[in-house]
């Protein structure tokens, strides 16, 4: 069940028959709670959203139609009425010398199709504009010696290594493999200008390994200490933003009006705190995954999350910790048994090792 509905978020595009807002800001526990309850007090219905924290950020993408079945949003005063709510609830909390962004953006009907890939390359735009990598300085950055911890399987930090190498740079990234793994790195290295020339991935039981050389469009490659520190930084904030921290609720339900508000009203009233979101909608039905944690980031409390449960109803798939063993089905019955999280069918070492390996010949050859 969860693996179908995980494919089911992930493959369904999103409408173009909606207005897409971008939010960025400072996190806080319940925003997205906020968020949504004044989306749906003014009379917006949420078709699609994802929403990314990190660092004390928050960066979300989030579809609306005017009405539930109405539409995007065309009249202009009805837009400056919506960006103006939005501005409220983010500058509520606002701190001192600390910034909120609200963006609205128009995705037209005869436009192409806007999907889940556009959208999480675009919170990872968006994510990088916040300077959210600035926090980065946990990785492990190392020349020649190995963690023999991460090919155990037991070290979660993020290794990156950049040395000059025959006219390139030469990026080394190891970490636990992961969904989508490749794509979030890529993403970090367009972000910041670079042009991948030759690239080998591949993984090793729970451990993925990267290498890139690399050099920016105009050719130069990282000379300096501190360039080379940035994008050091750019690459784990680019992985950590899709970490799995905390439990995963998956739901499937009827699709309505306020849906998105309900469920995180529940969550937030239970005393947790929404880390990670997706949610999409096709016609009569919603799914959508939210990671919870407490409000300082820790173990979720199983009592809150049996309410949270409980509240919600037939709406919850699962409950499973995102790294864990704990599992929960339909309305908060408990299991024991050992349930191993989804084997990443689309993981580094599934998806790209057969293809990318043959290239590790030319990159020797340099």
């Amino acid at each position: 069940m969860q693996s179908n509905l995980k494919r089911e978020v992930q493959q369904r595009h999103v409408s173009t028959e909606h207005t897409a807002f971008e939010i960025t800001g400072t996190n806080r526990p319940g925003l997205l709670s906020e968020i949504s309850a004044v989306l749906s007090d003014i009379g917006c219905h949420v078709t699609a959203a994802v929403a990314w924290t990190h660092h004390e950020r928050a960066a979300m993408v989030i579809y609306l139609e005017d009405g539930f079945n109405g539409g995007p949003i065309i009249d202009p005063m009805r837009k400056a009425q919506v960006k103006d709510h939005l501005d409220t609830v983010m500058e509520a909390h606002h701190r001192v010398g600390d910034e909120s962004r609200v963006v609205v953006r128009i995705v037209e009907a005869k436009g192409a199709p806007v999907g889940w890939a556009h959208t999480e390359r675009r919170l990872h735009e968006l994510m990088y504009a916040e300077g959210d990598y600035e926090s980065c300085f946990d990785c492990d950055c190392f020349s020649g010696d190995r963690c023999d911890a991460l090919w155990r399987g037991r070290c979660e930090r993020i290794h990156v290594a950049i040395e000059a190498c025959n006219g390139y740079s030469m990026v080394n990234v190891k970490c636990r493999d992961r969904p989508k793994l490749l794509f979030d790195t890529v993403c970090a290295l367009k972000e910041l200008q670079f042009v991948v020339f030759h690239a080998v991935a591949g993984a090793k039981g729970s451990t993925a390994e990267q290498e890139y050389f690399i050099r920016k469009k105009n050719g130069c490659t990282l000379e300096t200490e501190v360039q080379r520190e940035r994008l050091r930084h750019c690459l784990v904030a680019a992985i950590s933003r899709r970490a799995s921290r905390g439990l995963k609720l998956e739901i499937r339900t009827q699709n309505k009006m306020g849906l998105l508000s309900d469920v995180t009203r529940v969550v937030r009233e239970n005393g947790l705190s929404i880390t990670r979101a997706e949610m999409s909608t096709q016609g009569d039905i919603a799914v959508g995954s939210f990671y919870v944690t407490d409000v300082n980031g820790g173990e979720t409390d199983p009592n809150a999350v049996e309410a949270v449960v409980r509240e919600l109803g037939g709406a919850v798939v699962s409950a499973v910790k995102a790294v864990g063993m704990m599992s929960m089905r339909m309305g908060g019955s408990t299991s024991a048994s050992v349930e191993q999280q989804d084997k990443a069918k689309s993981s580094i070492g599934r998806m790209f090792w057969s293809k990318l390996e043959r290239l590790s010949t030319s990159i020797r050859s340099l």
